[in-house]
């Protein structure tokens, strides 16, 4: 009896063993795979940084066959051909600002040779490209000056010209730059009396004496709506002097008939026939001057009415 115990206790020791290394296997074999499945999965997340990484080497690449790389340094004599290459580039792209920034240190480099007033002449343009009209002025001017024979002189002073026509004000602020356009617009005519931009700069010197005429006649209209006739009457004489010319005259001699009526409508008796006169005689102007302007209908009820109050005064002087 105690063999076979003895026996028994032997085989559920073995079973017992063999259950532990079958177990032991399974699980190494569970931690190997979780292992292998992290490893991958690793790899799927690591693979969107491998490509950013080969992205930004192909931009570095892309950058480096760039036409130009970034510049370093400033422009000396031994990069002065790459440099104005480079600005030119800039030019014909409408990079105005990189290119003048380059031709500004080319320029001086470029005195004496053949480069020197393509340099200047497109660094001024830089300016009246990017409407930084005062320095294209300048540089324009500039260049007038310096290449008085060269083939773009004539060029040169009508672009100073234009960049000053632009910085002609708003009509109601002070016209200064507008009177300093026109006379430089004189002047250019009278150097180039012939000039292939004579029609631009009659366009310009149009534009430019509207504007001042649109200036005197807003002031004359406020003379005569503040009922300051006296001033009105002087001021409405100067403009249709200055710019009989001009869109407005016509209007600013009917308000002259209406001015000199209502002046002399509210004067003093002893004034009142000669201030009547005055009105017959602006609308006269006014019907000889401008035959075709349908002002001359309206303004007639003014002149009878003066005419009507002439011989009432005519006859309470007798």
């Amino acid at each position: 009896m105690k063999k076979i115990r003895g026996i028994l206790y032997k085989t559920l020791i073995i079973c017992c063993l063999l259950l532990f290394s079958v177990w032991k296997s399974a699980a190494s074999e569970l931690f190997f795979s979780a292992i292998g499945g992290q490893s991958c999965a690793y790899t799927a997340l690591s693979a969107p940084e491998d490509s950013l990484k080969k992205s930004k080497k192909s931009q570095k690449a892309q950058k480096n066959n760039a036409p130009f790389s970034k510049r370093k340094g400033r422009v000396t004599f031994e990069t002065f051909d790459a440099n104005y290459a480079r600005a030119v580039y800039y030019y014909n792209n409408r990079q105005y600002l990189s290119a003048a920034k380059l031709f500004e240190e080319l320029y001086p480099l470029s005195l004496g040779t053949a480069h020197a007033d393509t340099i200047l002449f497109m660094f001024a343009d830089c300016y009246f490209q990017n409407r930084d009209y005062e320095m294209a002025a300048f540089h324009f001017k500039d260049y007038a000056r310096r290449y008085p024979s060269s083939d773009r002189a004539e060029l040169a002073s009508l672009m100073a010209i234009k960049a000053v026509y632009n910085l002609s004000p708003y009509y109601a602020l002070d016209q200064s730059e507008t009177i300093y356009a026109i006379d430089e617009l004189n002047t250019f005519i009278s150097l180039y009396p012939h000039s292939q931009y004579m029609d631009e700069c009659n366009k310009m010197l149009d534009v430019l004496r509207n504007k001042l005429a649109k200036k005197d006649f807003e002031l004359l209209k406020l003379y005569f709506n503040t009922e300051n006739y006296r001033a009105a009457q002087i001021a409405t004489d100067n403009f249709l002097k200055t710019y009989a010319y001009s869109q407005y005259a016509p209007e600013a001699a009917f308000i002259l008939v209406k001015n000199n009526y209502q002046y002399a409508k509210k004067s003093v008796k002893n004034k009142m026939k000669e201030r009547y006169e005055q009105c017959i005689m602006a609308y006269d102007n006014l019907v000889f001057n401008f035959p075709e302007s349908p002002l001359g209908a309206e303004a007639v009820k003014y002149r009878d009415e003066a005419k009507k109050q002439i011989e009432k005064l005519n006859k309470h002087n007798k």
